[in-house]
Parts: C-alpha cells; sequence; structure tokens
C-alpha cells in the first residue's frame, strides 16, 4: 500500500509538473516561431521577394501582441512593395487598353481588360489580407498614438487603392471606408502627435492625395497639403534629431503636390 501511494503521489507532482510546464513549451514555441517569421520577413526583404515577405509580417502581426516599431515598419515595407508592383501593372495595362480603344482595336482592348482582372483580382486579395490583419488584430492592441495614427493611415490608404482600381458601388464604399479611416487618424494625430511627427506629416500627404484624386476635391486637398506644409515649417527648429530627414522628406513632397495642384487649378481657368 505505501508503495502504490508513493506512486500516486509522484504521478500527481507530474501532473502539477505537466501542467505548468506545457504553456510554457507552448509559449516558447510561440515566441521561436514569431521569431523566425521575424527573421524570414527581413531575408525576403533584401532579396526583394516581397509577397513572401508580407506572408511572413502577416503571420508576425497575428502571434498578437503589439508590434514594435521596426516590425511595424518591416509590415509597411512589405505591403506597401507587394501592392506597389500590382498599382504600377495596373496603371500601364489600363492605359494600354485604353490606347487599343482609341485604335479601333476592339479585341484586344477586350484582351488587355482580362488581363487587367487578373491584376485587379490580386490587388483585391493584398488589400483585403492586411485590412483583415489592421481590424482583426493591429488598430485593437496599438497603445500608442502613434501607432494609433500609423495604422488608421495603413487602413485608409489600402482602402483608397482599392477605390483606385474599383467601379460603381464597390468604389463608393471604399471611397467612404478610406474617408473615415483618414478621419479618424487625423483626430489622433492632431492631439497626440508633433505637426513635424513623420507619421503626422505622412498622413496629410496621403490624405491630400486622397482628395485630390478619389475625391475629386482640388481644393480641400491643396488646403489640407498647405496647413501641413506650413504648420511644420513652422516648428522646424524643434524636430527631432532622429526624424528631421524623414519630416523634411515628406514636408519636400507636400510641397511638390501642392506646385502641381495649384498649376494644374490654373491651367484649368484659363479661357
Amino acid at each position: 500500500m505505501k508503495s502504490d501511494g508513493y506512486e500516486h503521489k509522484q504521478h500527481l507532482a507530474a501532473r502539477v509538473c505537466d501542467l505548468c510546464i506545457h504553456p510554457l513549451l507552448r509559449s516558447c514555441r510561440k515566441m521561436g516561431s514569431r521569431a523566425k517569421d521575424l527573421y524570414f520577413a527581413k531575408l525576403a526583404e533584401q532579396s526583394e521577394r516581397y509577397d513572401e515577405m508580407a506572408d511572413h509580417m502577416e503571420k508576425v502581426g497575428q502571434h498578437g501582441g503589439e508590434l514594435s516599431v521596426e516590425e511595424r515598419n518591416l509590415l509597411s515595407v512589405a505591403y506597401k512593395n507587394a501592392v506597389g508592383s500590382r498599382r504600377a501593372a495596373w496603371r500601364i495595362i489600363t492605359s494600354v487598353e485604353q490606347k487599343e480603344k482609341s485604335k479601333g482595336n476592339e479585341e484586344s482592348a477586350k484582351w488587355a481588360k482580362e488581363y487587367c482582372g487578373k491584376v485587379e483580382a490580386e490587388l483585391q486579395k493584398i488589400c483585403d489580407t492586411i485590412l483583415g490583419l489592421l481590424d482583426g488584430s493591429l488598430i485593437g492592441q496599438a497603445g500608442t498614438g502613434e501607432s494609433k495614427v500609423f495604422y488608421q493611415k495603413m487602413k485608409a490608404d489600402y482602402y483608397r487603392y482599392i477605390a483606385e482600381f474599383t467601379e460603381g458601388d464597390a468604389k463608393a464604399k471604399a471611397g467612404e471606408s478610406a474617408r473615415a479611416a483618414y478621419a479618424d487618424a487625423a483626430a489622433v494625430a492632431e492631439k497626440d502627435l508633433a505637426v513635424t511627427h513623420p507619421i503626422r506629416l505622412g498622413l496629410a500627404l496621403n490624405y491630400s492625395v486622397f482628395m485630390y484624386e478619389v475625391l475629386s476635391s482640388p481644393d480641400e486637398a491643396c488646403k489640407m497639403a498647405r496647413s501641413a506644409f506650413e504648420d511644420a515649417i513652422a516648428e522646424l527648429d524643434n524636430v527631432a534629431e532622429d526624424s528631421y530627414k524623414d519630416s523634411t522628406l515628406i514636408m519636400q513632397l507636400l510641397r511638390d503636390n501642392l506646385t502641381l495642384w495649384t498649376s494644374d487649378q490654373e491651367g484649368d481657368r484659363e479661357p
């Protein structure tokens, strides 16, 4: 009987030990898997395999917890490049389609439109994936004003990309979702970020482009870009040293857009 009691105690001790260790092992495995995905994402970036980089950064985001600044930037780079190549392809193919139509080559135009559909499907998939990750995980876990603005701006950007290639109700719905996300990001930025912060400036840049290109509101776009540029200029002496280069680069882009947009408006007004 003593032997049975001793063995029973050993069994209970082992079970308690299992209950303690198993969550720890799962946590370690999860941490190891996250580190591996992050490492693979960096390798993919170096080898310019951006689709795979995006896949790995999606997994990093799905592991839970708030992303570090480095991880956040890797996520942005991955999806920006993955979607950027398709946006460029879409613009080229739609241009070819229009040229074929203008030449009366209806069959060639039809083929170009068919091929364009393939690119649009890829664009839709990429945008849906990152939007799902943002809404399902990243935005809810954002703990700082900076990260909230970053993710809301990102959400708005990808709805803007959908609005670029869709038509009708789908375009209107994507445009409204983009507008709402940009407005949410702007509200947090005005409260939590300095006017010279590169994320706030980047938001103003993209929001104004959205107004100009998607909403067809050139006056509002110019007003937003000019305000962001002038507010930043006034505080340029107070820009943090580590963000000076990024801030001034975005300010230059804002000024370039203003120059282009105002010249376009003046050209439209000429008799």
